[in-house]
């Protein structure tokens, strides 16, 4: 315990002198970049722990009532929707720290394909499928092979590149 915690001080010690080291060489805007990115990870966070403290208040007051049954389709909806909802926002901020330590500072198609995949996966899960016509579920069922088909497309590309 101790000892990992003393090589995860390591790091961070490593990346803040690394970082320090580095600021000088980067351009104006690159420090901008930087700093909006770094802003913009801690509201990420920020909505993160929000979120999953909703989660946790939402399933112990069903608790406390005794109506957790997930059998039961709306608590259902409602919970693992909540729970997608905290999967999105916790891959699109795993997006932009992954942005944050990269040079190019630039979100990674194969993030934003994946975080709209988990979006309408989530779409599904809450849809309450006796009020939607059948045309909605047809084209948000069209919309997800067609993101799997362009993230298949962009994590594999062909030998011939």
């Amino acid at each position: 315990g101790d000892r990992l915690m003393g090589d995860d001080s390591k790091v961070r010690k490593t990346l803040l002198s690394e970082f320090r080291a580095n600021w000088r060489y980067l351009s104006i805007y690159e420090r901008f970049e930087y700093l909006i990115i770094l802003l913009l990870s801690v509201l990420i966070s920020v909505v993160i722990l929000l979120a999953f403290l909703r989660l946790v208040q939402e399933i112990g007051s069903l608790i406390l009532a005794g109506s957790l049954d997930i059998l039961d389709y709306p608590v259902f909806q409602a919970v693992f929707g909540m729970i997608m909802t905290l999967l999105i926002a916790m891959e699109f901020g795993h997006s932009v720290v992954t942005a944050k330590d990269r040079k190019e500072h630039i979100i990674q198609v194969k993030a934003v394909l994946l975080i709209a995949l988990l979006a309408l996966s989530r779409k599904f899960i809450i849809l309450d499928i006796k009020t939607v016509p059948a045309s909605v579920i047809a084209a948000l069922a069209f919309s997800v092979i067609a993101l799997g088909v362009v993230y298949w497309l962009v994590r594999y590309p062909s030998s011939s590149d």
